[in-house]
């Protein structure tokens, strides 16, 4: 292969699209350049310390309120979304007078459910939704889905207590989202979305009940179909760019439909003047339309069939005046009787027809949300098997960008992909295995009042070295440097979900999902669909040791498991991987070695400041330390803080006196000089920091082997907003690692990497650390 420093690094193209989300309201609204807001950097496991707080006033399940209530004859008031302007909007105030009513206030007889839910109950109002009721339209068509998201069990009278639910998919399970039947009206007509009926109003409850989920009703202006179709069968969305379509188009949506597929279109715009901007022929850029239905016709005077396309507008009337629009001509080349068939599928003046022809040529994009991966371009169906990772970017740690940013990119989560068997297809001449990998970005919408738009994602698979393979390690800055991806996604795009089919020969890869842009901190879920069994995971951030812990809530004793101690039933002691020992080696104070010209400048420092007792507390061990440093030209510093100091005598004190004596100090600055030869191996700048990007690479010099998690928690605990960790941060870093360590092994009595602490020994530990 020839000498590693002769290669040449490998230049890869990277596609990237960004969308205006379909946000048609009744007028275009300014759109802010918001600076990108991350989610909260918190691990779970780290916040679940405030659940008590938190879940003081959890709800019940949707029964056990209803029965409550019912039970006290009293209307449910729903305290977590509240009949505010707080449910409203977190920008734009409404201009008109908004009062919340409940449907008995606004018409007699109130209904929830009329003559069944079809999409003639879903007419848009002020709120520019259209998207997520171009998917509830949608939704309509497969009855069995849509009372999935709506049971029909609920009513205005039979055990009415004020309180209805609705079952949606979020990031990977179904969840019940209850509401109160409070709705926003103005002179006494419901604002936002409704049925054509006056006393139907199941359609305006499920959109308050998608508005709770994301925060606000305002949090629902402008988006893409694809979204709220998936949140409403948990299915694999597809993406056709109409100018790159194929050929097969009109059999794929066919095949689509007949499965219960839910789709979607709109016509792109490449700027906000743009928005509600109509063509010729009358459609509405960067509006959502419903994909109904299909027919072929037999053209009266000619041999040959017609494609037509049936539309629905979420506003409730059409504006296409194309052909095959109302009156126009072409209803005349088909017979009386497929006319009359055709008509009376539309449904009032919302649905219209047009041909396919005419549907490919004015719209551009097609979004179809399917309820399993199976390929509509063939008719066998599959079973599949599916793995789901949820992980997040950190900022500094793990949000490495795009393979443009080569100096980070590497930082990213890993997935191992382990794919052994190809797919049953014996006309198949190349084994392959199919693999559909979907990447979902979390929780942007319901960040929106903090100005959150999404990200730019999408994600590169690359196949495992055969040094490597069975190795669970994170791959290094120069594997990807000399290595090309085996496959990716077609576009970064800036959509809820990229996701992408992919043919794989049997083997080993690593699935690294990323934003576009380097340092965007955000949440995500990965699931990977395939034919035959797959095994995803995520890689170990640096070596083969962890010590990820169970983070699963427990009752007390409190549990605790390394996983590296269990596999190999090896420690760290002082940051070095070495043999168990039985008992902690004590420092005997009385035993002096010979003192070398620098330690003797140590010892009249050190007795200048601790005084006749020999001992320094931490303001005296800042003094010190600061006068030590002073005298290292190559450790560029004012000194450390007093927390840091704290933190040392935390670790090195041997006889609980909260206090250093000269041997303890010694060892101390021992300590402090190894982890200074690793700070200027990565400090090549001389700027008396590093990156928290290489951080990971120092901690792992030191002898710490961590996982992913620990090394996102200490960029987020101890890089500056540039990114970078400087030469006290640090310190008080390796300080922290290496006192847990050592506490961890001294509970470990038996070395089977489980410890058991009582609440107070936990205090105990973490207190003085």
């Amino acid at each position: 292969m020839g000498d590693e420093q002769h290669r040449e690094p490998v230049i890869e193209d990277i596609q990237v699209k960004v969308l205006y989300e379909n946000e048609a309201s009744s007028g275009p609204d300014e759109k802010a350049a918001y600076p990108p807001v991350g989610t909260n950097s918190i691990y779970s496991a780290i916040l679940s310390r405030n659940e008590a707080v938190k879940d003081a006033t959890r709800l019940k399940t949707f029964l056990e309120l209803r029965d409550k209530y019912v039970k006290k004859k009293v209307v449910f008031e729903d305290p977590l979304f509240s009949a505010n302007d707080s449910s409203l909007f977190y920008s734009h105030k409404p201009t008109m007078k908004i009062e919340w009513k409940r449907p008995s206030e606004i018409c007699d007889d109130p209904q929830f459910i009329v003559d069944g839910a079809n999409r003639t109950d879903i007419c848009q109002g002020t709120l520019g939704d259209c998207w997520l009721l171009a998917a509830i339209a949608c939704l309509t068509v497969n009855e069995k889905l849509l009372y999935r998201v709506i049971p029909p069990d609920q009513s205005f009278t039979e055990n009415y207590a004020g309180i209805f639910h609705f079952q949606l998919w979020r990031y990977g399970e179904w969840i019940d989202v209850v509401v109160d039947d409070r709705i926003p009206t103005c002179n006494n007509q419901l604002v936002f979305t409704k049925s054509f009926r006056k006393n139907e109003f199941w359609s305006a409850l499920l959109e308050k009940a998608y508005a709770k989920l994301h925060g606000s009703y305002e949090a629902l202006k402008g988006g893409n179909t694809l979204e709220a179709m998936e949140d409403f069968t948990g299915g694999v969305t597809e993406y056709f760019e109409l100018s790159e379509a194929p050929k097969e188009l009109y059999s794929i949506m066919r095949k689509a439909l007949d499965r219960g597929s839910l789709m979607g279109c709109s016509i792109d715009i490449t700027s906000a003047n743009e928005m509600e901007s109509r063509t010729e022929q009358g459609l509405v850029k960067g509006h959502a339309y419903s994909i109904i239905g299909l027919a072929e016709c037999d053209e009266v005077a000619k041999d040959t069939k017609i494609r037509l396309i049936r539309l629905r507008n979420p506003w409730g009337w059409v504006l296409w005046k194309g052909p095959w629009s109302a009156n126009s001509k072409e209803w005349s080349t088909i017979s009386t009787a497929e006319k009359e068939n055709l008509k009376k599928q539309t449904v009032e003046e919302s649905e219209f027809w047009m041909a396919f022809d005419e549907f490919k040529k004015n719209f551009t994009k097609l979004e179809m949300c399917n309820l399993t991966p199976d390929t509509l371009q063939c008719e066998e169906r599959t079973s599949w098997t599916v793995s789901v990772n949820e992980g997040r970017w950190v900022r500094g740690s793990s949000a490495g960008g795009c393979r443009n940013n080569k100096n980070t990119f590497w930082t990213n989560p890993q997935y191992r992909l382990q794919l052994s068997e190809e797919d049953d297809d014996p006309e198949d001449r190349q084994a392959a295995c199919t693999v559909v990998v979907a990447l979902m970005q979390k929780g942007r919408r319901m960040q929106r009042h903090q100005g959150a738009k999404f990200f730019t994602i999408g994600f590169s698979i690359y196949e495992v070295p055969k040094e490597m393979l069975g190795q669970n390690q994170h791959l290094q800055k120069d594997f990807f440097l000399y290595n090309a991806s085996k496959a990716k996604c077609k576009t970064y795009i800036n959509l809820r979900e990229v996701t992408e089919r992919i043919h794989l020969p049997p083997g080993e890869y690593v699935i690294i999902p990323t934003t576009f842009e380097a340092h965007q901190e955000g949440e995500f879920i990965l699931r990977v669909f395939s034919e035959k069994q797959n095994i995803t995971e995520e890689e170990d951030s640096v070596g083969s040791d962890k010590t990820q812990q169970d983070t699963k809530k427990k009752e007390k004793p409190i549990v605790f498991v390394s996983d590296r101690a269990k596999a190999n039933k090896e420690i760290e002691h002082d940051g070095i991987r070495g043999e168990k020992k039985n008992k902690k080696p004590k420092i005997n104070l009385l035993q002096e070695e010979e003192e070398t010209e620098e330690e003797k400048r140590f010892r009249a420092i050190y007795q200048t400041i601790a005084g006749d007792d020999m001992q320094i507390c931490a303001n005296e061990l800042k003094t010190v330390m600061k006068n030590v440093l002073s005298k290292h030209n190559d450790i560029k510093t004012e000194g450390f803080s007093l927390e840091t100091c704290r933190s040392m005598i935390a670790l090195m004190d041997t006889d609980g006196t909260g206090k250093l004596n000269l041997q303890e100090f010694k060892h101390l600055w021992k300590k402090i000089k190894e982890w200074q030869l690793i700070f200027r191996k990565y400090d090549k700048d001389k700027s008396c920091s590093i990156s928290s990007f290489e951080m990971r690479n120092a901690v792992n010099d030191a002898g710490f082997h961590l996982n992913k998690q620990l090394y996102d928690i200490i960029a987020m605990r101890y890089a500056d907003e540039h990114l970078n960790i400087d030469f006290d941060s640090y310190i008080c870093c390796f300080v922290r690692l290496e006192g847990m360590f050592r506490a961890f092994n001294a509970f470990d009595k038996d070395g089977d990497g489980v410890i058991k602490l009582n609440v107070l020994e936990w205090l105990q530990l973490t207190m003085y650390s």
